[in-house]
């Protein structure tokens, strides 16, 4: 593969518009096709590609996304370092709809996924008790503050296998267990980029509050509808965050999740 990018994003077609000498390029990989095209263009110096996980048309639901054929093809380009923003549901009252959370953990309630590059003949037991870069989330939170973006600098994210939402009584539990966010989409996509050795940071925009805090304090049960509301008012704050952290990033500094 010829071309080479520093930076890889798992998000929608609507992040390119600050990208300069914009292409986009079909790959194929061992594990079959990306869920789209990836567009690769320029940002201040670094090249960064953007991949939209359900596809441009938000066609492909979270339990069949080939995640792994969407993380080998960012490592095919070379990159290094991984945003993978998500919409997200809120399973505490004090993180409100509109505010981010970089999380720090994951829960994984997922099951029938490819979640793994190393189905044998080798046999590699990958550490994940820290799943998230340490350093590319501390430029996630900094970032956000920056532009006085309300950033939660931690939270552990169950993740549902979708696409159906939670029953009342799962979403109660979840919350019971202190966890902060609910997602369909970060496993195994993190934890994929971690088998492959590129620093990951997680950027949760919450869109809602779970339906099991229906009841507290007038919180209203979640929609589908309300989802896509939140998430298309504060799309404009994720895509400022999201070039903020690109600028940030040190392309020619290894941390310790590279290899």
């Amino acid at each position: 593969m010829e071309i080479k990018v520093d930076i890889g994003v798992f998000g929608g077609s609507g992040f390119y518009s600050l990208l300069s000498d914009i292409q986009e390029i079909h790959m194929d990989t061992p594990y079959g096709q990306p869920s789209d095209k990836i567009a690769i263009g320029t940002f201040e110096g670094k090249k960064v590609a953007f991949l939209p996980r359900h596809g441009k048309k938000h066609e492909i639901p979270p339990h069949k996304i080939n995640y792994r054929a969407n993380v080998y093809a960012m490592k095919q380009l070379g990159a290094r370092y991984i945003i993978g923003p998500t919409a997200s549901g809120s399973l505490q009252a004090r993180i409100k709809p509109g505010d981010f959370v970089v999380t720090d953990q994951f829960v994984d309630r997922t099951w029938g996924r490819n979640d793994t590059f190393y189905d044998g003949p080798e046999v590699v037991h990958t550490s994940v008790a820290k799943p998230y870069c340490p350093e590319l989330r501390k430029i996630c939170i900094e970032a956000g503050k920056s532009l006085g973006i309300t950033v939660h600098e931690k939270g552990t994210v169950v993740v549902i296998q979708g696409p159906r939402f939670s029953t009342v009584a799962e979403s109660r539990w979840f919350s019971g267990m202190g966890w902060e966010v609910i997602n369909m989409t970060q496993y195994p996509e993190c934890y994929l980029a971690k088998e492959m050795g590129m620093c990951y940071a997680n950027i949760a925009l919450i869109t809602d509050y779970d339906v099991g805090l229906e009841g507290q304090d007038d919180i209203e049960p979640v929609t589908h509808e309300a989802v896509l509301k939140v998430f298309q008012e504060n799309n404009e704050k994720l895509k400022g965050m999201l070039f903020e952290i690109i600028r940030r990033i040190d392309v020619s500094k290894d941390c310790g999740c590279c290899k």
